[in-house]
């Protein structure tokens, strides 16, 4: 699947998912994208880890549904933390919210070219001090490192029903705004 192709068939998916594995490579092969997005300052705040040991996806995902994540009967067999580092890339500016949008980004189109699915799953993620800190704990993740996204990959069990956007003319121009 071509760039441009991946971009356009790339949709969240909070369904079920097959029970077939992910396997090391493909997982590798995504996180390599994400790493290979662009970083304010070539600071790299972002880091991942990728979970392919079932307990722990189920463990990650319990912890995403207490905090409203709509798909309950998601059961992906991998999954990605996206953790960052809240450092400044010049002077007090920080960038780590883009470093890290960037990545996910990224892994969500590798994710797609891959012929798999998933959905960034952040707001449950970050909802509250408690879940990051619980989410820390069973990775052993440490203090420096903030957790900030989560992604479930896997096959779509069902059908994946793309969102209905709005028409071009609506939201994009040439030279300037409304402009032909």
């Amino acid at each position: 699947m071509d760039t441009l192709e991946a971009i356009k068939n790339r949709h969240s998916y909070r369904g079920t998912y097959k029970n077939t594995t992910v396997p090391c490579e493909d997982l590798q092969k995504i996180l390599e994208a994400g790493l290979a997005a662009p970083s304010a300052c070539n600071k790299q705040t972002t880091s991942l880890i990728a979970l392919d040991d079932p307990d722990l996806v189920n463990s990650m995902l319990s912890l995403v549904k207490k905090n409203g994540f709509r798909g309950t009967d998601a059961n992906p067999p991998a999954g990605i933390c996206v953790l960052t580092q809240q450092v400044p890339s010049y002077e007090d500016k920080y960038f780590f919210t883009q470093d890290y949008a960037a990545a996910i980004q990224n892994m969500l189109l590798a994710i797609t070219a891959l012929g798999y699915t998933s959905c960034w799953i952040e707001g449950q993620v970050t909802k509250d001090a408690q879940t990051q800190q619980q989410i820390a704990k069973l990775l052993n993740i440490p203090e420096a490192y903030t957790v900030v996204g989560f992604l479930p990959v896997g096959t779509a069990e069902e059908e994946i029903k793309p969102p209905v956007y709005k028409a071009f003319e609506e939201r994009a121009w040439f030279n300037r705004f409304g402009g032909k």
